[in-house]
């Protein structure tokens, strides 16, 4: 599929999926013309990729993790080096510190709009 057909399908702009082919988190081929050509695959790893962003990686550790992913169901392949976990659980470690941040400042927030209610 061409790069237009892509971003339509996951929502996913041009742009961005340049970039990822540029990180090495994406790959297309090239038509005779010159045009990027993608395998249906491509869906099921622009949608991983996002996710893995939207996670709080970066395209540095995305582009270490994929390999380590099947992308149809995101679940783990037998390539993980005991590094990469150990960097995975220290991302986790961050995500979680996030969200106690998150709530705690939820609670206070929710505390303020209750006593300016009154």
């Amino acid at each position: 599929m061409r790069i237009g057909e892509l971003a339509r399908r996951t929502g996913v702009s041009e742009r961005s999926l340049r970039y990822y082919e540029t990180q090495g988190l994406l790959v297309a081929e090239r038509t005779s013309g010159g045009h990027r050509a993608y395998p249906e695959a491509a869906v099921d790893r622009v949608v991983r990729i996002q996710e893995l962003y939207a996670a709080g990686l970066h395209s540095g550790k995305i582009a270490e993790l994929l390999p380590c992913m099947r992308d149809g169901d995101g679940g783990p392949s037998a390539v993980a080096t005991p590094k990469l976990v150990a960097d995975l659980a220290a991302e986790r470690a961050r995500i979680d510190r996030m969200i106690t941040d998150l709530l705690r400042s939820r609670d206070t927030l929710d505390e303020v709009i209750d006593a300016a209610r009154g």
